[in-house]
């Protein structure tokens, strides 16, 4: 018997307290470091983002995001069978034990669910579908919840202005099941470790004690061109996979990162920005968390309809990337 996965749900969590620009701009004078709003749109898109309070964890708004997504499947938590978490901000340091154990049981799962993290940064969330896809195809898994959730705000240096404009915090979760039909046409991932220092937090816990920087470092030129060119290769390779063309593809849903790679991207697969579902002028850069948040508002608006095709990519620290190529 063949199977395939798709998706029946999505759901997305924000934290209430929204940062302008123009109120970061404030905050960051305080400290003698000048930005404006103009500053940060020009190079980014960004007008706001959304920054978590010190008390809420990645699994406080996986959470969030998982029950409206299970609302949205009509599913109780316990048909869960498979929970597969994308973050780089994990609940405890070293992710141990896993943000998706503890998701796990914060959702009342006692089933024996797996749960499991991953981490591919900005990229985490297509991996995470892929790896789902692959568990239900298989037949091992039934109902799969995948969540990206983040708090980079912990991680940023409110001294580097080209870094701590960008990012913001929330959640993002998906539903995939088993299905007589395919949802999840294709996914292609990719990574290459020689560009590792691009993009990372270059400390580690030595003793009970940082060594070097637990601050988010990025060379954004070298991250820009990597990104340009990687996004628009996968997203050709998983059509390829699927039989298709990108003038079949309804929606793109890049990673949130920066305007400027999403229309370039756009363009490069001959797709108007009018098919471009985009947020990261409301949202910042979310990494692993991104593509479902805008999946979820573009599912809620009303834009993303049943039976449409859609287009998931992303890239990210590591240095990884990949795609995936769905029908709804």
């Amino acid at each position: 018997m063949t199977f395939y996965s798709k998706i029946i749900g999505t759901g997305s969590y924000l934290p209430p307290r929204k940062v302008t620009n123009h109120e970061l701009a404030e905050q960051l004078a305080a400290k003698g470091i000048e930005t404006s709003d103009e500053w940060i749109v020009s190079r980014s898109g960004i007008s706001a983002r959304h920054y978590a309070e010190s008390n809420v964890t990645s699994s406080d708004m996986a959470v969030e995001a998982a029950k409206r997504a299970l609302d949205a499947a009509n599913l109780q938590a316990n048909e869960i069978d498979l929970i597969i978490l994308a973050t780089s901000t994990p609940d405890f340091f070293g992710g141990f034990p896993s943000t998706a154990c503890i998701v796990q049981n914060k959702l009342g799962i006692t089933n024996g669910a797996a749960a499991v993290d991953v981490q591919a940064v900005c990229s985490g969330f297509i991996y995470a579908m892929s790896m789902a896809d692959s568990m239900i195809k298989s037949g091992s898994h039934k109902n799969a919840l995948i969540i990206g959730a983040e708090v980079f705000s912990r991680i940023l240096n409110f001294e580097d202005r080209t870094t701590c404009v960008l990012f913001g915090d929330g959640a993002g979760a998906i539903v995939m099941s088993r299905s007589e039909e395919p949802g999840v046409l294709a996914t292609k991932l990719h990574a290459d470790g020689s560009h590792s220092h691009i993009l990372c937090v270059p400390g580690n816990l030595n003793a009970g004690v940082i060594a070097g920087s637990a601050f988010l470092y990025m060379d954004g030129q070298a991250v820009f061109k990597l990104a340009v060119n990687v996004l628009e290769k996968v997203a050709n390779e998983a059509l390829e996979l699927a039989g298709m063309q990108a003038n079949q593809v309804d929606w793109l849903i890049p990673h949130q990162a920066n305007i400027r790679i999403m229309q370039s991207t756009a363009k490069k697969l001959s797709l108007p920005m009018d098919k471009v579902v985009v947020t990261v002028d409301q949202h910042g850069n979310t990494s692993a968390a991104s593509i479902p948040l805008a999946l979820d508002a573009a599912v809620r608006d009303g834009r993303v309809k049943k039976d449409q095709v859609v287009m998931l990519e992303g890239v990210g620290g590591g240095f990884t990337w990949g795609a995936a190529l769905i029908k709804m």
